[in-house]
């Protein structure tokens, strides 16, 4: 219902407008949302395949430094400060370590072992690990959705990686295991460290970036040595991807969505990065997709939905 002032007509096309600016707004966000989630899932397989040429670490580290560097730039162009309280420079620091280096860097060096189907599956069930976290850490106990949400990702993960799914030799071990070390340390970040409210979000993503990915250059540039000049132009086409769609457009979306929707959908919309991850790993790789990873997909993501619906908010891919 329009409110009708003295003039009217022309307060019902004040307000009608302003209902339309609203839902213009909200559907902007949604667009943004679908964007993002396109964006994150196709860079596993685009991981995968660049993997066969730089190594892990390189790769992902120098793809985020770049990113961190234009986002401190673009920060600088809109007069926000890269300044960092001094109170907050050892959470940012920790935060750096669990939700860009350990998350980045753990799950692209398992996908050295697993496929980018499976890595992808085992790295978003960061949900239900804050879940469990948050009750010794923060005494929130897991309500009876909660549980149930666990118990569903559990099945997911046994249909994944129990019966034979993944022959659990040595090195497929270290790919699970750095997998879901990259789930745990993210939720962990998330539980025990808050997300840095205090600073502006392009500034805050510019340092965390930067802090949690160079250590994974000097570590590849130390331990990995990469050899660029075997890099195909494949090769810097993805890297050239990874660094602009990925950890730069994408980024920026999902702020600009966090903007325009409640947070609860915005958190439910990253469940669309596995499933796309999974589908196109195996449309361009030729990853298995038969009914043990459909049915694998469909429990893990239920469970991390009901967690979801119960926390309200997660922290991004």
């Amino acid at each position: 219902m329009h409110r009708i002032s003295a003039s009217g007509r022309g307060a019902t096309v004040i307000a009608g407008d302003a209902l339309t600016d609203s839902e213009r707004a909200r559907r902007f966000g949604l667009l943004c949302l679908v964007g993002t989630s396109v964006g994150w899932g196709l860079n596993w397989p685009a991981m995968k395949v660049l993997l066969t040429q730089l190594p892990p670490l390189f790769a992902r580290g120098s793809a985020g430094m770049v990113a961190a560097l234009v986002f401190a730039a673009i920060a600088v162009a809109r007069g926000d400060s890269l300044r960092v309280p001094r109170p907050l420079i050892r959470r940012l620091f920790a935060l750096s370590m669990t939700n860009v280096f350990a998350w980045m860097g753990f799950s692209t060096l398992s996908m050295q072992w697993l496929s980018a189907g499976q890595a992808a599956m085992l790295v978003y069930t960061m949900p239900i690990w804050a879940t469990l976290l948050a009750w010794p850490l923060s005494g929130q106990r897991p309500t009876a959705r909660a549980t149930l949400g666990l118990l569903l990702s559990m099945a997911g993960l046994w249909t994944l990686l129990g019966a034979g799914a993944i022959a659990l030799g040595q090195g497929a071990l270290i790919g699970v295991g750095l997998a879901l070390a990259a789930a745990l340390l993210f939720a962990f970040g998330t539980v025990a460290l808050k997300p840095l409210a205090e600073l502006a979000p392009i500034p805050n993503l510019a340092w965390q970036l930067g802090l949690g990915c160079l250590p994974m250059v000097l570590f590849g540039v130390v331990w990995e040595r990469p050899q660029l000049a075997g890099v195909s132009g494949t090769g810097w086409a993805l890297m050239a991807y990874m660094t602009v769609v990925p950890m730069g457009l994408c980024y920026l979306s999902w702020f600009a969505a966090l903007r325009r929707v409640p947070a609860t959908m915005a958190s439910m919309a990253t469940l669309l990065t596995p499933v796309i991850g999974v589908f196109a790993a195996a449309a361009v790789l030729g990853e298995s997709l038969g009914a043990r990873e459909l049915g694998a997909l469909v429990l893990t993501l239920s469970g991390v939905a009901l967690v979801l619906r119960r926390a309200g908010s997660q922290p991004d891919a």
